[in-house]
C-alpha cells in the first residue's frame, strides 16, 4: 500500500513512524513549511499521560526521546487569585505515569526527526486527482511556485491540522462550534524569579490563568475570558496588556504571587500574546469511500480545557497506525477512534463549566473529588493494548 501523509506535525509524523518500514507499506511525508522552519514554532504545551502511555506501548523509542525534551507533569491544581486552595490532583492517583510539558519546537523536533528521510519539505497541498482505479494523486505547490505531484496513492492521511486542505476539499468547509470564551497563550522565554512550577489555574470569578513552567527556564501562560455571546469577536479594548491583565486581578483582595507575576509579564510583553476563540469542529475520520483518513486537528478540531488536542492527536497516530498496520482499513480505525474521541470531547467540554456558567469555586472544588476524578482516570489509562508492536 502506498501512503501520502499531508502534514508532518504531531499526528503525521506519528503515523508515518508507525507505518514506515513494514512489510507492504510504502510511505512518502509532505509538509508545507522548510526544514527547520518550525525552530521557534509556537509556545508551550501540556500532553496528557494517556498519550505517553500510546507512546510507551507502541512506539518506546519515541517516548523515551519526548521525555527527555520535557518535564513530567505530576500534578493539577486549582487556586483562586488570591491564592485559595480550590482542588490539588496528584496525576499518578489517576494516572500510570504523568504527563509531559514542553515547547511546541522541541516537541516537533523530537516527533520529526524519525521520519525527515521520507519527507518532502516546501510542499503546500493544493488539490486532488482521482484516477480512474480509484488511487488518488495530490498535488502540490513548492517553494518556486511550481505545481508537482508525485503520483497516484493508495491511502491519504490528512494530519494538516484544524483547517485542513485535504478534508476541505474532500468533505467541504467546516463549520466550528464557538463556545464563548476568549483565550490567550504567551510564552516567558526567561522565567527564572516565577512562583510557580507545575500545572496551576487560577480564577477571578469566570477569568481564568492557566500556567507552567518549560525545560529551559521559560513559562507558558495562557488566559480565557467570557466572550458576551458564543458568537462574540474579542473586543479590540482586550488586546491591551493593561486591559487584560486586570481582568485576572481580584478587586476585593490582593492577588497571590503567581498571578502578580503573570499579570506583571503580560503587561511588560505587548504584542507577544495569541488570541483564539473557544471552539469545537464535527468529527470526521475519513473521506471518498475510505480513501483519505482524517487524524488529529483534521479530524477533531477540539476545546483545549483537559489539554487533549495534541494528546488526542498523538492517540490518533499512533492507534489509528496499528490499526492500519495490523490490516486494518479506514472504517476499523473510525470505529475504534470516534468513539473515544466524542467521549473526550464532551469530558473537556464539560470541564469548561467553570470558564463559562458554573460557580468557579464550587466548581473547581468538585473537580478534586468523585466522580470527576474516575472519569480523569478513564480519560488517562483507557488506551487499548496489543493492536500491534514495533
Amino acid at each position: 500500500m502506498r501512503i501520502a501523509i499531508i502534514g508532518t506535525g504531531v499526528a503525521g509524523s506519528l503515523a508515518a513512524e508507525m507505518l514506515a518500514g513494514r512489510p507492504g507499506f510504502s510511505v512518502r511525508a509532505f509538509d508545507r513549511l522548510a526544514a527547520g522552519e518550525e525552530a521557534e514554532a509556537g509556545t508551550g504545551l501540556n500532553i496528557g499521560p494517556n498519550a505517553m502511555k500510546a507512546l510507551r506501548l507502541y512506539l518506546p523509542a519515541r517516548h523515551a526521546a519526548v521525555r527527555a525534551a520535557s518535564l513530567p507533569w505530576k500534578r493539577w491544581f486549582i487556586d483562586t487569585a488570591a491564592g485559595e486552595r480550590l482542588a490539588d490532583i496528584d496525576l499518578l492517583r489517576v494516572a500510570e505515569e504523568p504527563g509531559i510539558r514542553l515547547r511546541w519546537s522541541e516537541l516537533y523536533r523530537v516527533l520529526r526527526a524519525p521520519v525527515a528521510p521520507l519527507t518532502r519539505h516546501g510542499a503546500r497541498f493544493e488539490a486532488l486527482e482521482k484516477a480512474a482505479d480509484g488511487r488518488l494523486r495530490p498535488i502540490f505547490r513548492g517553494p518556486d511556485g511550481a505545481l508537482f505531484d508525485e503520483g497516484d496513492f493508495d491511502l491519504l492521511m490528512g494530519c494538516d491540522g484544524r483547517y485542513s486542505r485535504l478534508r476541505e476539499i474532500t468533505a467541504g468547509p467546516v463549520t466550528p462550534r464557538f463556545f464563548g470564551v476568549a483565550l490567550t497563550r504567551l510564552l516567558v522565554p526567561d522565567a527564572g524569579d516565577a512562583p510557580l512550577d507545575d500545572y496551576g489555574q487560577w480564577f477571578n470569578g469566570h477569568a481564568r490563568l492557566l500556567a507552567f513552567r518549560l525545560p529551559g527556564g521559560a513559562a507558558y501562560v495562557a488566559g480565557s475570558v467570557p466572550l458576551p455571546t458564543p458568537e462574540a469577536e474579542v473586543p479590540e479594548a482586550w488586546r491591551a496588556p493593561g486591559y487584560q491583565a486586570a481582568l485576572y486581578e481580584p478587586a476585593d483582595a490582593p492577588p497571590c504571587p503567581a498571578v502578580a507575576w503573570m499579570c506583571r509579564m503580560i503587561r511588560a510583553m505587548p504584542g507577544q500574546t495569541h488570541w483564539a476563540r473557544l471552539q469545537e469542529s464535527p468529527i470526521l475520520r475519513h473521506t471518498l469511500g475510505g480513501r483519505v483518513v482524517l487524524l488529529g486537528d483534521a479530524a477533531q478540531g477540539m476545546v483545549p480545557t483537559l489539554g487533549q488536542g495534541a494528546t488526542q492527536a498523538i492517540e490518533d497516530a499512533v492507534l489509528g497506525g496499528a490499526v492500519l498496520a495490523a490490516g486494518g482499513d479506514a472504517a476499523a480505525v473510525a470505529a475504534l477512534r470516534d468513539p473515544r474521541v466524542d467521549w473526550v470531547r464532551r469530558f473537556s467540554v464539560d470541564s469548561t463549566d467553570t470558564m463559562l456558567r458554573a460557580d468557579p469555586v464550587e466548581g473547581s472544588r468538585k473537580k478534586g473529588q468523585e466522580p470527576y476524578l474516575s472519569r480523569l482516570k478513564q480519560l488517562y489509562t483507557a488506551i487499548p493494548e496489543g493492536l500491534t508492536r514495533v
